[in-house]
This record gives C-alpha cells, sequence and structure tokens, in this order.
C-alpha cells in the first residue's frame, strides 16, 4: 500500500482515524495558533477587513475557514466583531464528523441554505438549497461543511495548519535512482518497501532536487497541490491564504526525515509513523515550491510578517492600555487584555508559530 493512503487511514478513517477517536485530534496533542488564544483571530479579523475593503466591500463576503477543526479560530474571529461582520458568511469546513459535532459548542452553526442562498448547492450533491433569496447585512453567519463548496464565491479561502495534515507519497533516492515507499507487512508488524517510483511521481522532482545522494528522500505532495486547485476554484473574486509550517524540496531532502515527517501526542513527539495507528497526528511540512507547480504564490512571508502587517503590535498596545485602565478590578475584559503580550510573544516566535509561512494567491481584480 502507498504510504501516503496509510497516513489518510491513520488520519481519518471514519472508525479508527486519529480525527475520528480521543475527541479534539492535534487540539489535545499540540497547540496551533488559534489555540494560542484570541489575539490570532483577531488579527486574521483585521485581515479580512481589508481583503473586504479591496474587493469594494461585497456583502455577501465568504471566508471559507478550511481544516476548520472545532472552530476555535472562527470564535475568536467573530468575537472580534470585524467590520464585514454584517457581510460575512463564515464556512467551516471540516472532514472529521467528530470535530464538526464540536463545532456547534463555540458557534451558532446554521445549516448551508441560510449561508448560500437559493438556487445553488453548496455540496455536489445534485440538489438544490430551499428556497429563499439571500439578504444582505443580515451577517455574520456561520455553517459547516465536510469538504470545500462546489460553488464560487466572492472572498477567502483560508487553510491554517491543514496542507501538513494531506496525505503524500513518499520517495527515497537509491542508487538505482527515485524509489516509492510502499508500506507491507512482515511478521504481523508494518514495514517499509521500496519499490521503483513511477513517471508520475519522479516527474518535476528532478528539477526541484539537483543532485541527490542516495538515501535523500522527499515528500510528493500531490494531495496539497489538488487542494490548492480546488481552492483556487472557489474563488471567483478574492485570495487563498495558505499558513503552514514550510520548506523547500530540496531542503527536505538534505534534512533528516524525522525532523519534516513528525508525529506528536499529548503535546510531546510521537512514535514512528507507522506505529501506533490512529493513536497520534501525523504531519509533514509542506514544501511549497511544488504548489508553485499550480501556479506562483502572489506573497510569500513569515507569520510574525504577516500579523504585523494586519496590526497584531497595535492590538497588544490597545491589551496593555486596557489592562492599565482595569488592573484595579480584575475582570475578564482586564486579564483578556493583559494575556495579549504572551500571545504575542508566542505568535511572533520565529523559532516557532512566527517561522511559520504565509502564502498567499490573489484571484480576480488586484493581482499583480
Amino acid at each position: 500500500m502507498p504510504f501516503g493512503e496509510v497516513v489518510d487511514l491513520a488520519l481519518y478513517d471514519p472508525v479508527h482515524g486519529f480525527y475520528a477517536t480521543g475527541g479534539a485530534g492535534r487540539r489535545a496533542d499540540f497547540i496551533t495558533s488559534p489555540e494560542v488564544g484570541p489575539l490570532y483571530g483577531a488579527v486574521i479579523a483585521r485581515g479580512l477587513d481589508a481583503w473586504w475593503r479591496e474587493l469594494d466591500e461585497p456583502d455577501p463576503f465568504f471566508l471559507i475557514d478550511a481544516g476548520a477543526g472545532r472552530g476555535a479560530l472562527a470564535a475568536s474571529v467573530l468575537d472580534a466583531a470585524p467590520d464585514c461582520a454584517a457581510a460575512l458568511r463564515y464556512v467551516m469546513v471540516e472532514r472529521s464528523g467528530e470535530l464538526r459535532d464540536l463545532q456547534g459548542d463555540l458557534l451558532p452553526v446554521v445549516e448551508p441554505r441560510f449561508v448560500f442562498g437559493a438556487g445553488t448547492s453548496a455540496v455536489d450533491d445534485g440538489e438544490d438549497m430551499a428556497t429563499g433569496k439571500l439578504l444582505e447585512g443580515t451577517g455574520p453567519i456561520v455553517t459547516a461543511l465536510e469538504d470545500l463548496p462546489a460553488i464560487a464565491v466572492v472572498g477567502v479561502v483560508l487553510a491554517n495548519e491543514l496542507l501538513d495534515n494531506l496525505s503524500f507519497s513518499l520517495l527515497e533516492y537509491t542508487e538505482d535512482g527515485w524509489a516509492e515507499v510502499m508500506v507491507g507487512i512482515e511478521e504481523g508488524e508494518l514495514v517499509e518497501v521500496l519499490v521503483p517510483a513511477s513517471d508520475h511521481l519522479v516527474r518535476g522532482i528532478g528539477e526541484l532536487v539537483e543532485g541527490p545522494r542516495p538515501g535523500d528522500r522527499v515528500p510528493v505532495q500531490g494531495e496539497a497541490r489538488k487542494w490548492l486547485i480546488a481552492a483556487l476554484e472557489v474563488i471567483e473574486r478574492g485570495r487563498v491564504v495558505v499558513i503552514d509550517y514550510c520548506d523547500r524540496t530540496a531542503s527536505l531532502a538534505a534534512r533528516p526525515q524525522r525532523e519534516w515527517l513528525r508525529t506528536y501526542r499529548a503535546h510531546s513527539r510521537g512514535s514512528d509513523p507507522l506505529q501506533d495507528l490512529g493513536d497520534q497526528d501525523i504531519t509533514c511540512e509542506v514544501a511549497y515550491d511544488q504548489l508553485s507547480r499550480v501556479r506562483e504564490a502572489d506573497a510569500v512571508r513569515t507569520q510574525a510578517a504577516f500579523l504585523r502587517d494586519h496590526g497584531i503590535e497595535q492590538l497588544v498596545s490597545d491589551g496593555r492600555q486596557v489592562w492599565l485602565d482595569r488592573a484595579h478590578l480584575g475582570d475578564l475584559a482586564a486579564l483578556k487584555a493583559r494575556s495579549r503580550t504572551f500571545e504575542a510573544e508566542a505568535l511572533l516566535d520565529e523559532a516557532g508559530l512566527g517561522g511559520f509561512l504565509v502564502l498567499e494567491w490573489v484571484v480576480g481584480p488586484g493581482r499583480a
């Protein structure tokens, strides 16, 4: 079986997969930016407003939150009360039914027909949404889907730490050329088996990795490329924004596999990816030069730079002032304002979350 199929089953099998068992998936195993605290969502809300204004304030304005998990990012974005709120249609896309079931604990989630309006189908099931006119100025309205909507919208597709959880093929360079890492069974244990790689998998890798050495390994992230193609098709006008830990394919080849193909369990590194299937998260750094084979990103910057460009320092400064004004009260507003300083330190840390890359693809007017 291809390595990527094993990864996909380990993460998403509806009965035994990591995201179908044990509750909240990675939210219980390591912290992502939205789980640091509400500051991250507040900055994303400022970004939404900037992108909304670039598009001349459309109504409705869609945010497709891909890999929304239990809805932590959605809750903090809406709590920040962005200026675009009245136009906002917030669509949480989450493959895991377990996590979708948790979204209603944080947000009022309505049926898709109340977000996409009459005469449209947000899912490719051949059925129209219930009749009724989509009214302007009635947002924010929140819904949830299992996959990206099957219609084009005006707005933003945002994928925060999603692509690193998509399955991938795994190649190893040998004296005979590139081989694909498959998975077999030996004495009741899962083991790696090398077979000659197909031309389909090798195509393009030679351009990205010059002079590979025997033993070098790279992921071939076809599912991430397919996702990007689909996301670009969803946006009629607006942008696709991907936030993740990323590297170039050649750099991944030069690094030990354990550095870029990782497992997590209970806030610690897990075991080998072929062990404890379904009981640990499996994540792979995103080879963003492979995404460029779909389309070159219009902007690439670190998460730290992205957050600064969208006003995180102003939000921290505002929080300090609220703390000074309300510290004697010790109320929730004061404590939340004070926490912004600590949240910002984690989000801007270039050795951690701040070192993630933010890739942006602009669709329609405004593209450079």
